[in-house]
């Protein structure tokens, strides 16, 4: 009877150990997705934008830094492939080089998928024979779209078309790719989470200049949506941070530029509003300025207690008078 019980044990043990051999040696996440990493041979931007059925897939997926390049790491995630890559690229390797070197070091190389761009907007791509289908990807002039476990093999050709052809912000012709995909079937369990990374193409030694873009969507049902909303909200915000150095600079006709064209792209943002009307005030415009205010302080009353604080710290510049009358709309 021992015998026998050792006999089965060994049996389950031996396919324990088989089953084990088979699987992808990083003990990281899933990430079964769809992405495009891509420069912009005009601006000389990097970036990644991804989309995937999987929570906070860009905390993971995305990897770009200005002066060495962009990297998407998916399905079987090995986490190791966007700081080790990075670091490559930094040393002068090409994206080519980098990928070889990436591949061949990981045993688990048949489960990955692994794209790379540089500075030099040279494309790597690498799709493992045991990437759950429908998996592959796409070249093109200084991009690369890649996915798997996708609804058909439509999603990374249409998401190559649409990239080609888009115009403007690399940005905004990434999430373009993404929409792509998503309209060709996408992902064949859903939608969850969706991420922007944008670094610059020169490095400064000022990370928070270089990385241009880093945006997420960490959870939603309709990620892309999401996405598309926040990415806009972002370029007026660059309006708005505009206006603010300009506030910095006592140029008080750039601030008002600025600010208009935030509240312009973003209508009903308070913020955006009542900065304009700050910029109007310090212009001795005072009259157009009061409307705008009344209208802030009657939704949102603390705005009004900020205005009175304003003039201690020289950022509204008014007469006492002015001020009060300001405060009583």
């Amino acid at each position: 009877m021992n015998q026998r019980i050792g006999l089965v044990l060994a049996v389950l043990i031996g396919l324990l150990s088989d089953l084990d051999a088979q699987r992808p040696v990083t003990k990281e996440l899933l990430a079964h997705t769809y992405s495009i990493v891509a420069r912009d041979p005009q601006t000389g931007e990097m970036g990644v934008a991804v989309q995937s059925h999987w929570f906070s897939v860009g905390s993971l997926v995305s990897w770009a830094e200005a002066g060495a390049g962009a990297i998407a790491t998916q399905s079987f995630i090995n986490p190791a492939f966007g700081p080790e890559g990075l670091q490559l690229l930094k040393e002068g390797k090409s994206a080519a080089e980098a990928l070889t070197i990436l591949i061949a070091g990981d045993d688990g190389r048949d489960f990955r998928q692994l794209a790379i761009v540089d500075t030099r907007g040279r494309i790597a791509t690498h799709t493992g024979k045991k990437c759950i289908p429908a998996a592959g990807h796409q070249q093109g002039e200084f991009f690369s779209v890649q996915a798997n476990m996708m609804l058909g093999d439509k999603v990374w050709p249409a998401m190559a078309r649409a990239f080609s052809a888009g115009k403007g912000p690399l940005a905004e012709r990434m999430l373009a790719a993404l929409e792509a995909g998503e309209g060709a079937g996408g992902d064949i369990r859903g939608r969850q989470s969706a991420a922007i990374l944008v670094v610059k193409g020169k490095a400064t030694g000022k990370v928070w200049q270089d990385r241009v873009i880093d945006l997420r969507v960490e959870d939603h049902d309709r990620p892309l949506v999401e996405m598309r909303r926040i990415l806009h909200l972002y370029r007026a915000y660059e309006h708005m941070n505009a206006g603010d150095l300009a506030v910095e600079k006592n140029d008080m006709d750039a601030a008002l530029r600025e600010y208009g064209a935030a509240e312009a792209m973003i209508p009903d943002n308070l913020e955006m509003k009542y900065w304009r009307a700050v910029a109007l005030a310090n212009k001795n415009r005072l009259a157009e300025a009061l409307p705008v205010f009344k209208a802030i302080f009657r939704k949102d009353p603390n705005w009004r207690t900020l205005t009175e604080r304003l003039p201690g710290v020289g950022l509204l510049v008014v007469k006492p008078d002015e001020l009060q009358r300001l405060l009583e709309q």
